[in-house]
């Protein structure tokens, strides 16, 4: 009798593998009903270093590389665990002032020099989504890039004090969260709103139930 073949949807096709720290992207998760699990690296990986910036690199390219790289790291992680097998998720936010990227701010003064160089301007979120339907080699990633274009206003120096002694700036890509009272400096938006906060709810859906998950 012929082998046959279990994907990884039918073994879990109700749970996912969250590789990301993100409290904003399990909120956004639980928004559309998708039951997951952490996947965390452990104190052994060392996780910034996949976020280095390379020489001359557009920032579309960067985000879905690094996203890329986040997966395979999470990919390997899931197996050197031991996992049950399932599909598992990594994705990568950053924001482009035209080609420059604005990572997480490395203390408050960077953190005050990015929101002073967006103030007034118009830049992008970017943000890639990775799905794999199982850590096997037979199996490959799927990937979705979303860009949103966002206005901010023209910002005093006192306004970006505050916001920034807040503690809000640290940990987000262009120093600001669109869901913190920094919404309030936000003139026009052209894109995906759960995107910007680092899951475009809509690519997501497609990529998971284009692997089979149920939600």
């Amino acid at each position: 009798m012929p082998a046959t073949h279990t994907t990884a949807s039918e073994i879990h096709a109700d749970m996912l593998y969250l590789a990301s720290q993100s409290a904003r992207r399990r909120q956004l998760l639980d928004q559309i009903g998708v039951h997951h699990e952490l996947l965390l690296p452990g104190a052994d990986e060392d996780a910034e270093a996949l976020e280095a910036v390379l020489p001359g690199e557009a920032p579309e390219a960067y985000c879905q590389r690094v996203t890329l790289a986040k997966l395979a790291a999470a990919r390997a992680r899931h197996v050197a665990r031991g996992l049950a097998d399932g599909p598992i998720l990594a994705a990568d936010t950053t924001v482009a002032l035209d080609e420059s990227i604005f990572g997480k701010p490395a203390d408050d003064e960077d953190a005050a020099r990015m929101l002073q160089q967006l103030a007034g301007r118009t830049h992008r979120v970017i943000t890639a989504v990775a799905v794999i339907e199982a850590p096997h080699p037979a199996f490959l990633p799927q990937l979705a890039l979303q860009v949103s274009s966002v206005r901010m206003r023209v910002l005093e120096v006192d306004e970006i004090v505050r916001y920034v002694a807040s503690g809000e700036s640290q940990g987000k890509a262009g120093a600001y969260a669109i869901q913190s009272q920094a919404a309030a400096w936000i003139e026009h938006i052209e894109g995906s709103h759960s995107g910007i906060m680092g899951l475009p709810l809509f690519e997501t859906a497609q990529l998971l139930r284009g692997i089979g998950l149920r939600f």
